[in-house]
């Protein structure tokens, strides 16, 4: 199967692969899904385990608390997507590519996950737990990150221009060629008890 870059996020779909307002019932049958596009659906509480979602998009939909156990998600994005308590780390590593944009992905974890030049859009990621997971050159643009857990992460080539929020600690986490802007100084050296005025 062609795989595509992870700038190439899916945005076209036939009609007979769009999906308005579906329950997880309607998913309960299927364990590929691929190309499809969800719109206005509530999979909240859904079981999504051993599924794999290939080149999808699912928009303003409601995913809080899905598991994800053994699940594949291959280039899907989710677009003004409620993803509340997600346990991305529970999905399959083999080929995992996923794109947030104006996504509410509050106490969310990517625990251990490789997501190298993973592009953040205007999301909330309050509380969300990056332990151990591989950020490089990912984009995090006009994101919420407040109380979101950066400890031995890799985030060499990272943006953090136009988020904010944040608290990184140097010291544990990798930042060579990082992005910031001037005003996000204080998230890299509160622990240091520094005043930047």
């Amino acid at each position: 199967m062609k795989r595509r870059s992870a700038s190439r996020k899916p945005v076209k779909f036939s009609p007979e692969n769009t999906f308005e307002r579906w329950t997880s019932e309607q998913m309960r049958p299927y364990q590929e899904v691929e190309q499809c596009h969800f719109i206005n659906s509530d999979f909240s509480n859904a079981d999504f385990s051993g599924k794999r979602f290939i080149d999808c998009l699912f928009e303003r939909c409601n995913l809080s608390l899905v598991a994800l156990a053994g699940a594949g998600m291959q280039n899907v994005a989710f677009q003004e997507c409620k993803l509340a308590g997600v346990q991305f780390t529970a999905c399959r590593e083999m080929l995992f590519e996923v794109h947030f944009d104006h996504c509410q992905l509050s106490y969310a974890s990517f625990y251990g996950k490789r997501l190298p030049g993973t592009h953040f859009t205007h999301c909330a990621l309050t509380d969300v737990d990056f332990t151990s997971a591989d950020l490089s050159n990912a984009i995090f643009e006009e994101c919420s990150l407040n109380g979101a857990i950066f400890s031995a992460t890799q985030l060499n080539g990272a943006d953090f221009r136009t988020a904010t929020g944040f608290i990184i600690d140097p010291d544990s986490n990798p930042l060579k060629k990082a992005r910031f802007a001037l005003e996000g100084l204080p998230g890299l050296v509160s622990k240091y008890g520094v005043i930047v005025q």
